[in-house]
Formats: C-alpha cells, sequence, structure tokens
C-alpha cells in the first residue's frame, strides 16, 4: 500500500499526525561551506567569480561580455514562442496585476489637537532581484516564477527590478523567460544561476547592480545563499518542500483527490500530499485511484517516493476534527473539497492558500488564478504570508512636534527617560522647554 491510512484518535493516528505537526526543519546547511565559499568569492572577485562558476557549471564557454542578456537575445525571443503562448501569457498577466494591485498600501497622516503629526510613510525598495532557476537547462522554463515575483515588485513601485537566470550550455536562456520578463517590464537581465547569482545581487558586482530585496525559489544551494545573505537584504522566506493538504467529505471525487495529492507529489520525492477525510470509505478509494494515476506520469517514480515517504492520509470523526488538523498543520496549500466549502471559511485559521470546492485545483493558483503561489512551509504559516506587494515595501514613520505639543508631553517623555536610564534623552526635551 502506497500510504497507510490512519485515524486520529488511535495510536498511529496520533504518532502520524505528530509528525505533520513538527515537520518543521531547518534549511539544508550540508552545502553552507561550500555556500560561502562561494559568496566570499563573489564578494571580493565580482564579476570574474560569477563568470568562472557560470562557466563551470552552466556554460563552458562562458564569457564575462555574456553575462547580460543582449537587445538581440530579447528581441529574437519573440520569434521562439507562439502566439498560443503570448495569449495566456497575457491572460495571466492581467489576473495577477489585478490580484495584486489590491495589496498596496498608502502612506497616511495622523494629527491631534495639539499640533502634533505623526504618520507612516510607504516607500519601495530602490533595486529587487528576481531569480529564476533554469528548469532542466531551459526545457521547463519557470514563466510563473518570472510573473509571481516580478509583478508585485512592479505594482509596488520598485525602480529597478533585476532578473537572474542560468545560462544553458549553449549560453542561451529560454525565450519564454525573456519574453515574460519583457511583458512584464523587466528588461535587465543577466545570465546567473545558483549562489553565485544570489551573491552577486546582494553584493553587487561590475556587471549585475546590488539590489535590496532578493526573491525566488531554487536548489539548495541558492536556498542557502538567501540564508546567508539574509539581513544584509531582505529575502522573501527560506521555503521548505512544496505540500498540500486535502479536507475531503463523503462529496469528494476519489479522482479528483487523487489527483491533486499527485500534483504535489510529482515536485520532488520531499513533497508532502496530506489527504485529512471524516469520510472512510474515501481513503481506499483515493488509493486505488493514486495506483491507477501513477502509472501514465512522466515522473512517476518521484511522485511515488513522495507519496511513499511522505505520504499522509487520516480518518476523523468528522469535519471538524479535519478542520482542526489543518489548522495545526498550517499547510502551504489547503484544498476543501467539501459540500459546503465557504462556510469552513471562518474557522480556518492558519493557511498558506485556500482551494475551495472540487473545482479548485492548486494548479489554479500556481499559474493563473491571481493570488501569489510564493507561499509560507512548513508550517510557517501559522505567522507567514504569500510574497505579495508587501515584500517589496518599506515603511518610515513620520513624527511632528511644535512647542505646544512637546509642552504637553515633555514632563511624560522626560519621566520614561529617567526611568530607564537615559538622562540625555530627558535632557533633550528639558533644553528645548527652556526657551
Amino acid at each position: 500500500m502506497i500510504i497507510t491510512p490512519v485515524t486520529l484518535g488511535t495510536p498511529e493516528g496520533e504518532a502520524v499526525l505528530s509528525r505533520l505537526l513538527e515537520r518543521f526543519e531547518a534549511a539544508d546547511t550540508s552545502c553552507r561551506d561550500a555556500v560561502a565559499k562561494i559568496l566570499e568569492a563573489v564578494k571580493t572577485r565580482k564579476d570574474e567569480a560569477v563568470v568562472e562558476y557560470g562557466r563551470k557549471f552552466d556554460c563552458p564557454g562562458f564569457t564575462a561580455s555574456a553575462l547580460p542578456v543582449s537587445l538581440q537575445e530579447m528581441t529574437e525571443a519573440y520569434q521562439k514562442v507562439d502566439d498560443e503562448f503570448l495569449h495566456t501569457l497575457e491572460l495571466a498577466i492581467g489576473r495577477i496585476q489585478s490580484f495584486h494591485e489590491r495589496e498596496m498600501e498608502d502612506s497616511w497622516i495622523q494629527t491631534r489637537e495639539d499640533g502634533t503629526v505623526v504618520g507612516r510613510l510607504v516607500r519601495p525598495v530602490d533595486g529587487a532581484g528576481l531569480y529564476v532557476p533554469g528548469g532542466k537547462s531551459g526545457k521547463t522554463p519557470l514563466v510563473s516564477s518570472v510573473l509571481m515575483n516580478g509583478i508585485p515588485a512592479g505594482i509596488a513601485g520598485v525602480n529597478r527590478r533585476v532578473m537572474v537566470t542560468p545560462p544553458g550550455e549553449d549560453g542561451s536562456v529560454s525565450p519564454h523567460l525573456l519574453v515574460a520578463a519583457q511583458e512584464i517590464g523587466i528588461s535587465e537581465i543577466y545570465k546567473a544561476g545558483s549562489a553565485w547569482a544570489i551573491g552577486a545581487l546582494a553584493f553587487g558586482t561590475e556587471s549585475i547592480p546590488k539590489v535590496d530585496v532578493i526573491v525566488g525559489p531554487g536548489n539548495q544551494y541558492v536556498t542557502e545563499a538567501k540564508r546567508q545573505v539574509s539581513g544584509m537584504v531582505r529575502i522573501d522566506m527560506i521555503a521548505g518542500p512544496s505540500e498540500v493538504l486535502i479536507v475531503a467529505d463523503e462529496t469528494a471525487d476519489p479522482k479528483v483527490v487523487a489527483a491533486d495529492m499527485l500534483a504535489q507529489a510529482e515536485h520532488d520525492t520531499l513533497a508532502l500530499a496530506v489527504l485529512v477525510t471524516c469520510h472512510e470509505p474515501l481513503a481506499a478509494q483515493v488509493l486505488d485511484q493514486l495506483e491507477q494515476q501513477l502509472v501514465v506520469l512522466e515522473r512517476e517514480d518521484v511522485a511515488r517516493t513522495s507519496l511513499e515517504n511522505k505520504g499522509v492520509i487520516i480518518i476523523t470523526e468528522n469535519l471538524e476534527q479535519a478542520i482542526d488538523v489543518a489548522n495545526d498543520a498550517a499547510i502551504e496549500h489547503l484544498e476543501l473539497d467539501i459540500d459546503d466549502p465557504w462556510s469552513q471559511v471562518p474557522h480556518i485559521r492558519h493557511a498558506g492558500a485556500i482551494f475551495l470546492g472540487n473545482n479548485t485545483p492548486e494548479a489554479a493558483g500556481d499559474y493563473f488564478a491571481g493570488p501569489n503561489h510564493v507561499l509560507p512551509t512548513m508550517g510557517t504559516a501559522k505567522f507567514a504570508s504569500a510574497l505579495g506587494v508587501e515584500t517589496f515595501l518599506k515603511k518610515s514613520s513620520l513624527i511632528s512636534y511644535g512647542k505646544t505639543a512637546l509642552r504637553n508631553d515633555g514632563e511624560h517623555i522626560m519621566r520614561l527617560a529617567r526611568l530607564e536610564g537615559l538622562t540625555a534623552h530627558a535632557n533633550s526635551v528639558a533644553v528645548r522647554l527652556e526657551k
């Protein structure tokens, strides 16, 4: 049996639930030293190091002059994609743009009767770096990563959006990525991948500018590099394996549930697919469908290993219990495959994204619906949110006192400062009150 179902409340069920809830793992540090060495090389030798690593791991004939994607490459990319792709791209951009425009924050000011003015000034960062993985040397271009990271940065008003992506063996970049970038207004693209690309964005090189925010998915080297430069720059998040939890009742279609579990499992062998159902017969039906659908998948081996090692099926007494499990798990993708999914939305406290009803596959959110697909994993949805426009914004406080306002508040300010032993703080108020 590819997954052994367990019942909540039994010793086996509690053990499986415990593993699910305690799945948080620190970033894979097996490459920590190697990444630190790469980052130091990029920091000190800049373009030379980026080109050296690119030549070693991506394109044997790589040169410094090839780092920036040329205007000719950008123009020719349009000749290498078909009209159907352009049409789908246009629609996807429209959906993602429309959704994220609602996220934009406004500056605000609050005034008091004594003349005090306080407020918040919202401003975009100056530069954002977008890392886009190569996708099997360009054979599976991750167009959605370009859109999901680049569009919110543009809405935020980031002046300089810089995209980095590894070149193929021939030094090229997928035309689909180049077209997608241009369609959302990104024209500054560099051929660099892995940890050296992250280092270039964090430190800056002769060719690649230093940025303030770095976003985008990648392998363990990319993830570790982002972790190491975090604090010097903002990063989107340290993401773990992708995950889905499906809450299903007697109305769920086992074929659909199995398909959605497999859609998650095919990501990689560490991906997590979970079914929590209050309808016990569904468990066996889904298991049967998993076996039937697995054999026709291109990535059968990956999906099967994922389900065998990580897959979970939990049977609960009722829907309320199932929702409790979902909240405790704080999953990246939560599917409510139940009779009345909207009735349960008020009860959901923790999830990266919530997919409502039998006709809403996770894939819709990954590519086309509009909300961002960069989501918190490993239970961090309890405190973290999806990537959005706010990722590229920063806020400054505004404070303005007049003489009357300072007289009104002065004694209180000085009292608290002296209590903390900061007499110079108190004196900075006192000298003003003497005037």
